[in-house]
């Protein structure tokens, strides 16, 4: 997809010291804090067709990821939370203390962007409730062992998709308006962050290997699969989507992104190794980078901070 759009983010400088996963420990020490963030004000300028050029489906496609967030995040919430009390590693449950609270900010910071776009004509509050329903019956029906591996397998999409936006410039540059790649970015860094607590939650509970992958494979499939009907069910309501040649030529576009390259459908098959860890693709570098490009003493984004809290055991 071609793009005018200048890249306003900042290129990322190591710090000094780089911060996130201890590589040289017997078990990894990851930093995950809760920092307390607000992008509401600077959402409120956000446009209609906000991706880069105007784009139509770039910017369905992230009004529909954004819209799955806040209830998704909240059931992750809820299966890492249920066995909590179950565990004994110190270090681990300081890592659950910080997903918990950066996992609960996220939904936060994502329904006041649902709330713009549905202001905008997107669907989002709909698809939120669909989302909460799906959810609120996956609970009711599937035991909390199984849940928790939902949890895992969607946080290593998540985590896919955080290490591009990370990673890559011309991909962040796609989402356009410079308060939806904020958004994102802030979204990114803390999914890197955490990208291996539900995991390592799962593991520690004595969840099964067979269950872990056979879980992915479900949830893969399903995931593409709602969400392209989802996007379809948005662009159907844009006046947009009908101009002659608009929506032919944003698809051209899309077909150069990442979505539709085998690249990163492999980086997300390969939770279905047994032995599989998070960890086994190192972010640790990439982390403390965009650590110190948006929250270090020269941040771009410390402006829309009220507090950082480090998790407490």
């Amino acid at each position: 997809m071609a793009t005018t759009t200048k890249e306003t983010s900042p290129t990322p400088t190591a710090p000094a010291a780089p911060a996130g996963v201890d590589k040289g420990a017997d078990k990894a020490v990851r930093d995950v804090p809760t920092r307390r963030i607000s992008f509401e004000e600077s959402l409120r300028s956000v446009p209609k067709h906000f991706a880069a050029d105007g784009d139509l489906i770039a910017s369905h496609l992230i009004a529909t990821l954004s819209s799955l967030f806040p209830d998704g995040e909240d059931f992750f919430v809820r299966s890492v939370r249920h066995y909590r009390s179950q565990i004994s590693d110190p270090e681990l449950k300081r890592q659950v203390t910080g997903f918990i609270g950066q996992e609960s900010v996220h939904g936060r910071e994502h329904r006041a962007f649902n709330d713009r776009l549905a202001e905008l004509g997107y669907p989002t509050k709909r698809y939120e409730q669909l989302v909460r329903w799906a959810l609120t019956a996956r609970e009711k029906v599937g035991p909390p062992q199984v849940n928790l591996a939902v949890t895992a397998a969607l946080e290593h999409f998540t985590a896919t998709l955080a290490e591009l936006v990370l990673s890559d410039e011309d991909f962040r540059n796609r989402m356009g308006h410079p308060a939806v790649r904020d958004l994102f970015l802030w979204h990114a860094l803390e999914e890197a962050e955490h990208k291996a607590v539900a995991f390592d939650v799962y593991r520690a509970i004595g969840g099964s290997e067979r269950v872990r992958i056979w879980t992915m494979k479900v949830i893969r499939k399903a995931f593409a699969v709602v969400t392209v009907l989802m996007v379809i069910g948005s662009l159907l309501r844009d006046r947009a989507t009908y101009r002659p040649g608009t929506l032919r030529a944003s698809w051209r576009r899309f077909k150069q992104t990442p979505f539709l390259q085998r690249q990163l459908w492999d980086q997300l098959r390969s939770y279905d190794r047994r032995g599989f860890h998070p960890d086994d693709r190192d972010t640790t570098e990439l982390v403390a980078q965009w650590r110190e490009a948006l929250f270090g003493a020269e941040g771009t984004l410390n402006d829309k901070l009220t507090s950082v809290a480090a998790a407490a055991a």
